[in-house]
């Protein structure tokens, strides 16, 4: 039993310091002009901030500032290349299109098994 409660305390030691880390090296990542998306959602570019008042002045669109307390600063966006939009723009082949109903999508499609003795004569 005491063996089971050790680890159990040594995990949650653990899972502190784990996450005292990330949160220094977060609020090393806010910097002024840093992009970021606080807790509540919003994204925006950091104009100041006031050390001494725990404040974070965050513009999110042109000309409108938002006065925040610095935790809400979840994250620190980095931007991403967006090399994936042309492969996910380009309909598969053989797959419907959006939009596109499967069953039209196979009656357009020809079929192999038209012969002659399968063809309908008008005798």
């Amino acid at each position: 039993m005491l063996a089971v409660l050790a680890v159990l305390i040594f995990f949650m030691f653990r899972n502190s310091r784990k996450r005292q880390a990330e949160a220094r090296e977060l609020q090393s990542k806010v910097q002024v002009g840093a992009k970021v998306m606080t807790n509540f959602g919003v994204f925006g570019t950091i104009l100041s901030i006031d050390e001494e008042a725990n404040e974070v002045l965050l513009e999110t669109t042109p000309g409108t500032v938002l006065a925040v307390h610095r935790q809400t600063v979840a994250r620190v966006v980095d931007p991403v290349a967006d090399e994936s939009t042309d492969e996910a723009s380009a309909p598969v082949e053989g797959e419907p299109e959006f939009g596109e109903r499967v069953s039209d999508a196979a009656d357009e499609a020809p079929t192999t098994d038209e012969t002659p003795d399968n063809k309908k004569s008008d005798d």
